[in-house]
């Protein structure tokens, strides 16, 4: 690489927005501000749509073509599919993603799991490129399915330079994590905040015509529908409690949640939207009274659509899930209202609690805010993965198998540990987010011996 050249990192993800999905997002997320700090940055994904425009995510048969785009300065490989079975993706194309491997072409992979497809491919292809993991969540249910890939896992965890968590609770639930430990590094997941905490007009228009469609209270809940989701616990709580359901989501347990509505006789009071366009759903947590977040298992690591809703001063009503992030992520009685887990008497009574006290809203919407800004921005966690990122290459300097390279590197990364006090980001450590790495810092050329093997 030549003196002046940027750090070249290649994201392997499932799909990409406009797909809907945390991983999704996270990915775009974070691959838009390492762009905007100066990296060159390339995702790689399955492509989910078809050539009508159709998602085919779910689809057996669902068969997509490869294409390649920009997004906000970062380059998209959506690789097409001949076909979808078992949680696994069959991309004819594969050799595509070999070649782009093998030439030189990255400094760095970084991987996003679970994602079968993606990992299959690296553990076949063993690229000599370092590689930095980030583990969304654990295979909770699949489990015999899970047993067969467990070998191709192990492979390329212990191969990774670095495994990244997104919260430092869901560590010590995670045999994999654990089995891993001395490579696990903490990083929370972030977002672009301010479309949530200062709303479009478009997003405004969209919040008062909600309000007035619907009237108040109305509660909110978004995500795929899916088992771990616990929407049927939102469903029962909708029982005992006064106004509507906006439930945004589709996916393979909608009519499941369809059939369940009508028997315990909320179908009219439950509002089903598609996934929506961006201002739409800003406009959505702007006009509910709470956010229902009932997941039920640790597949639901985080949920970034919290970060959302607090951004947006919409107070979180969130479950106790053992070992996840999920309720660190908005702590009970700080920024929302956390129950067991299963529980819609206890949900429905957080939400009723909300409405009986207008004090406590008005606190936890405060307080929401806060945290959102002061722990989940993207720029913050962009310059985060970038500090990790180049402490790998430090490390891998040691190496004697080595090929020397230079990349522009963020000057004297802090240590990392998974202690919450020095793993989370602060307002202070993001000044100046959202500025080019060159304006933001003063950065430094760095020989780096990347090893091959």
């Amino acid at each position: 690489m030549g003196s002046k050249q940027r750090i070249r990192i290649c994201h392997l993800g499932k799909y990409y927005p406009p797909a809907p999905g945390g991983i999704e997002t996270h990915v775009q997320v974070l691959a838009r501000a390492q762009a905007a700090l100066g990296a060159d940055v390339h995702v790689v994904c399955v492509n989910h749509l078809n050539n009508q425009g159709r998602e085919v995510t779910w689809s057996r048969r669902g068969a997509t073509q490869t294409i390649t785009e920009v997004d906000q300065g970062v380059q998209v490989t959506r690789l097409g599919r001949s076909a979808h079975a078992a949680k696994i993706d069959f991309v004819p194309d594969v050799s595509l993603l070999y070649r782009m491997l093998r030439r030189d072409s990255f400094d760095i992979i970084h991987l996003h799991t679970p994602n079968p497809t993606m990992l299959l491919i690296v553990a076949a292809l063993r690229p000599w490129i370092p590689i930095v993991i980030t583990h969304h969540s654990d295979v909770v249910k699949q489990r015999v399915l899970y047993k067969a890939f467990q070998p191709f896992e192990q492979l390329v965890y212990n191969s990774a330079a670095r495994v990244i968590s997104n919260s430092p609770t869901y560590i010590a639930g995670s045999s994999r994590l654990l089995h891993v430990a001395n490579k696990v590094e903490t990083v929370p997941m972030g977002l672009k905040l301010e479309p949530f905490l200062n709303p479009s007009p478009r997003a405004l228009a969209a919040a008062a015509a909600l309000r007035a469609e619907h009237g108040s209270p109305l509660w909110l809940a978004v995500g795929r529908c899916v088992y771990y989701k616990g929407f049927d616990t939102a469903l029962r709580a909708l029982k005992d409690v006064p106004g509507k359901l906006l439930l945004v989501g589709q996916g393979p347990y909608k009519e499941n949640l369809v059939q369940a509505a009508q028997k315990l006789g909320v179908a009219n009071r439950l509002v089903w939207s598609p996934y929506v366009e961006a201002d739409d759903l800003v406009g959505a947590y702007h006009a509910a009274t709470a956010f229902w977040f009932p997941s039920n298992a640790r597949s639901e690591a985080f949920g970034l659509v919290q970060v959302e809703a607090m951004a947006s001063g919409c107070p979180v009503i969130n479950t106790a899930i053992p070992d996840s992030g999920v309720p660190w992520v908005s702590e009970n009685e700080a920024t929302g209202l956390t129950v067991p887990v299963d529980n819609p008497q206890a949900f429905a009574a957080a939400a009723r609690r909300l409405l009986e006290n207008p004090g406590l809203h008005g606190r936890l919407t405060s307080t929401g805010r806060a945290r959102a800004i002061e722990k989940f921005g993207d720029a913050a966690m962009a310059e985060r993965t970038i500090e990790l990122y180049d402490d790998v290459f430090r490390r891998r300097a040691t190496r004697s198998d080595a090929k020397v390279v230079r990349v522009r590197s963020l000057p004297k990364p802090t240590p990392m540990s998974t202690n919450s006090e020095s793993v989370i980001d602060t307002p202070a450590k993001a000044k100046g987010s959202g500025k080019k790495l060159r304006e933001s810092y003063p950065t430094e050329e760095l020989e780096v011996r990347v090893a091959i093997g």
